[in-house]
């Protein structure tokens, strides 16, 4: 959708200040300090925020040279690298916006988002990607712009270095013209959805949404610009394009681009964050690695580092009440942080983190007690593309475990009485691109319905319960939200995945995978092999335990009564996690529909013995 350039309009006579004309004040602010870092074999290399400023005006001189317009979009495939972000503040600094395609994304998705979005420019990371994006060629597609170190042998292609050449000078009075008529309305942003459902829905999301959100993190977190965070996670989800891109051009942070998620463990001890945003098994991860070095502590040693965990748990249950610990509570943390809590967090480079918080799925209480036990309070918050990743926070001093929070300043938030969770104010979206039909059914009256089941409490603090398009219905007419009794096995050490089944059945069961870590905890405390039959029933035996206590917690009708346990483990390649880690539960089920019908064959059999 294309736009005239109009000069940029006042709102109640005070001048709108969007994310790209934000970023030249801040650049402008921090000068020669560092805006970004990239890891090289020899180090972290920083770049300064005038290199940073002068790389995305002449980008945006480039888009305008190969004749991109207010209200086109450009794609990027690729993983989190400098020249995604540059790429994305150069779109949005001359009218045009970002439609980020996830990493792991397939020749048929890049394809579909290319031609949804009608993106003549394509950045992307290396060849492989191009090769996919080349597999799916679409008569819009001009130019392919291949990220620093890939070459550009293709016709098609153009290198980063001869993109950035097309940038003269020439250009800068356009530049600056349509950076001066971006209106709040005009769409900055398109986030895609992972279409678990059907094909992706383009999230439009206006420049007054994303400078309402971005002014969020000084409003509820404690960052300041000599404060450095890590991108890692997709920079086409919501969650991270905020951290990475808006957040510090509103703050002046600097930012480590990790050179992969797998990296991410040896990047935290070497860049010590202060603000950390994970998802939950990036936090399950660390949770069960420190499990593994408390539980194999013996003597004076382990009765010290449990005797920790129990005082950071209590001394954090307080704090996160709003209370004042007393001063027997405050001297036996300030005992176990030199003992113990200090030495834990530097082993895993969270010695720095003030702000840790975790979203984009269920986190498992029992995951959230143990880390307060090592001094790392991890706030669950909640939010979603359509608000601009806004929504719902925990903060130091009103936290309560197994919630979300409260709702975000200037956002209204109601549950209605099919108990679908609404949320109306200045961060949600502007509607689904070529998609009205959708549009008008997620907005009525400016109230947006988010699809997530919830409540809340009398404090305000809300519950996620589940997903609308999740809820199983038995075929005895009982609905159930699978997403609790998920978080509950997921919950037990051995499991890694869980997917609750049971939609027009008569009854509950479950598919898991196991933890590896925890599995070879498991058969070394049993004394076992990994290829020992006998390991097979202990599982089977501690698992059965493990589902029988949650079974005690809830009512007969959500009873798992069956399991079963995958020979494999759930992954983004083979297409059943969403690129932040999330389970396709409708993928899942449909892949696994025979092994689940095997579930229910079997309960059958032993009925009609029994018999």
């Amino acid at each position: 959708m294309r736009r005239t350039e109009q000069p940029s309009q006042a709102n109640g006579g005070k001048p709108f200040v969007s994310s790209p004309e934000r970023f030249l004040h801040t650049a402008a602010r921090r000068g020669s300090a560092p805006a970004y870092y990239v890891r090289d074999d020899a180090g972290w290399v920083p770049t300064s925020w005038n290199t940073y400023r002068d790389e995305v005006r002449q980008a945006a001189c480039a888009l305008v040279a190969l004749g991109v317009n207010p209200g086109d979009s450009v794609a990027v495939l690729g993983y989190n690298k400098p020249e995604w972000v540059v790429m994305d503040l150069a779109a949005m600094m001359v009218g045009a916006s970002v439609a980020g395609v996830y990493f792991t994304s397939s020749a048929q998705d890049a394809a579909y988002i290319i031609n949804h979005a009608q993106c003549e420019i394509v950045l992307a990371e290396k060849e492989e990607h191009f090769q996919r994006i080349a597999m799916g060629r679409a008569n819009v597609l001009r130019h392919v712009i291949m990220m620093k170190g890939a070459s550009a042998d293709d016709p098609l292609q153009m290198t980063w270095e001869a993109f950035l050449a097309q940038g003269e000078g020439r250009f800068d009075a356009q530049v600056e013209r349509r950076l001066q008529a971006i209106q709040p309305s005009d769409i900055g942003c398109l986030i895609y959805t992972s279409g678990t459902t059907g094909p992706p829905k383009a999230v439009q999301l206006s420049h007054g949404a994303l400078t309402e959100t971005a002014g969020l993190i000084q409003k509820l977190w404690d960052v300041s610009e000599q404060d450095c965070a890590i991108s890692y996670l997709p920079l086409a989800h919501i969650a991270e394009r905020m951290i990475t891109v808006h957040f510090p051009l509103t703050v002046g942070n600097a930012v480590y681009f990790a050179r992969d998620i797998q990296q991410l463990g040896q990047h935290l001890l070497e860049v010590r964050p202060h603000v950390f945003f994970g998802v939950p098994r990036v936090y399950e991860k660390i949770a069960a690695a420190a499990q593994v070095q408390i539980a194999s502590a013996k003597g004076l040693k382990g009765r010290i580092a449990r005797w920790a965990v129990r005082t950071g748990q209590e001394w954090h249950r307080k704090e996160q009440m709003g209370q004042r610990p007393g001063p027997k509570t405050a001297f036996a943390k300030a005992i176990a942080s030199r003992l113990v809590h200090r030495k834990a967090k530097k082993a895993m480079g969270f010695d720095r983190v003030r702000y840790a918080a975790c979203g984009a799925a269920p986190i498992p209480e029992e995951t959230l007690h143990f880390l307060n036990g090592l001094d790392i309070p991890v706030r669950e918050l909640w939010g979603m593309s359509e608000t601009c990743g806004a929504g719902t926070t925990n903060l130091p001093g009103a936290t309560k475990v197994g919630s979300v929070g409260r709702a975000h300043p200037g956002l209204e938030l109601k549950i209605s009485p099919e108990g679908e969770i609404l949320v109306k104010g200045p961060y949600i979206f502007s509607g689904y691109a070529k998609n009205p039909d959708a549009t008008e059914k997620a907005l009525a009256d400016g109230w947006l319905s988010t699809g997530d089941l919830g409540r809340m409490d009398e404090d305000g603090f809300v519950y996620i319960t589940g997903r609308k398009k999740d809820i199983i219905i038995t075929s005895g007419g009982k609905n159930i939200a699978p997403a609790n009794l998920e978080m509950d096995l997921a919950a037990l050490p051995l499991v890694e995945h869980a997917i609750v089944c049971g939609d027009r059945r008569p009854y509950l069961t479950a598919v898991v995978t196991l933890n590896p870590a925890a599995l070879t905890q498991f058969a070394t405390q049993w004394g076992l092999t990994e290829n020992d039959p006998r390991l097979k029933d202990a599982i089977s035996q501690e698992l059965q335990s493990g589902i029988d206590a949650i079974n005690a917690r809830h009512a007969r009708v959500e009873n798992i009564r069956r399991f079963t346990i995958l020979p494999h483990a759930l992954s983004i390649e083979s297409g059943d996690l969403t690129p932040t880690m999330k389970v396709k539960r409708a993928t899942v089920l449909r892949r696994l529909e025979p092994v689940i019908d095997e579930l229910y064959q079997q309960r059958a059999e032993e009925r009609g013995l029994a018999s």
